[in-house]
């Protein structure tokens, strides 16, 4: 028996039992995290560098992706590595630093969704409203809230949790450091700190989800009435992709965290942590750029541009080669 003071690293849950299998998700992870990095690099620098794309949607899109890429940076490295090298360690501070930029990222996200319901709403029920209620400073404003918000319940979050004594050991059934599974080491009545802190999130997640609920039931009526069917399915293009996101992060984050212990296991952990932390930051670039032509052309011009430098320059260092040769007489 242990507490606190005296852990200085946790055992975080292996991917597989066999090495075989490690070596299987390992590559499976490690075309995960690929993905995602290409996917949401492409997306920023395209609407970093079309000016076409400087609307209020890409606008939350772009601090989107970068929430995806924090998410999945911050858990899915120090999977690969510990698979990679055989070994399911990680330090105390490091698990606390991996905690708080997890909790900060995921929920910036989700605050980050929220706003983004808000937008789709604006835009098609009140259009004539949306350069007003959607200006630049508004944006700006309503981002800045995202990631502080984001950041004071990563903050407390992880404050108080890693306060409570722990006597239970130091594994944990997880592959990344999580609030539930560190709670089940604690020998105090002190848990319920953070229990009654959970009960206060899970509440505003809630209150966020009613609130897109609500945005989406406004959203299907307005176009429903649109009498152009190119109308509805321009309307129907630009929500559904983020409805499917949406659904996708809230039905398994909530499901993960609320469902009863009776029916708790470790694979069943291990796979819902998967499908609200690692599947969409490398999902959503797909699902956001499948049906949105504009996001498409610019995202088309960044790659092209790209493959159009990688091979002019070895053609320009053979020219420049060439008349260095001719210079010198060789």
């Amino acid at each position: 028996m242990s507490n606190s003071s005296s852990i200085s690293q946790f055992l975080l849950l292996p991917l597989a039992d066999t090495r075989q299998l490690q070596l299987l998700h390992l590559w499976l992870f490690l075309g995960i995290f690929l993905a995602a990095l290409l996917g949401n690099g492409l997306i920023i620098s395209a609407v970093a560098c079309d000016h076409h794309l400087h609307t209020p949607m890409h606008f939350f899109l772009l601090h989107l992706s970068l929430t995806d890429l924090g998410c999945i940076c911050t858990t899915v490295p120090k999977a690969i590595h510990n698979s990679l090298w055989d070994t399911t360690t990680i330090s105390y501070m490091g698990c606390a630093a991996q905690l708080f930029f997890f909790l900060f990222f995921i929920m910036t996200e989700f605050f980050l969704l929220t706003i983004m319901s808000y937008d789709r709403y604006i835009a098609i029920c009140k259009p004539l409203h949306y350069g007003t209620l959607l200006g630049s400073r508004a944006c700006a404003h309503m981002a800045a809230a995202a990631w502080a918000s984001g950041f004071l319940h990563a903050l407390l979050h992880t404050a108080n949790t890693f306060s409570l004594p722990l006597c239970q050991g130091n594994a944990l059934g997880q592959f990344f450091c999580e609030i539930p599974q560190i709670v089940k080491l604690s020998c105090s009545h002190s848990y319920l700190r953070e229990v009654g802190l959970l009960v206060v999130s899970a509440c505003l997640a809630f209150g966020c989800f009613i609130f897109m609920v609500f945005s989406y039931v406004q959203i299907f009526r307005a176009v429903l009435r649109i009498p152009s069917e190119q109308g509805r399915h321009k309307a129907f293009s630009t929500c559904l992709p983020h409805l499917a996101v949406v659904s996708l992060f809230v039905s398994t984050s909530f499901f993960a965290y609320l469902k009863p212990p009776t029916i708790s296991s470790a694979s069943l952990d291990l796979a819902l942590s998967v499908l609200y932390s690692v599947v969409p930051p490398a999902l959503n670039p797909f699902i956001y750029s499948l049906r949105n032509k504009e996001l498409k052309d610019a995202v088309r011009k960044i790659m092209t541009r790209c493959i159009f430098t990688a091979l002019s320059v070895p053609a320009l260092s053979g020219a420049i080669g060439a008349s260095r040769d001719l210079e010198f007489g060789f």
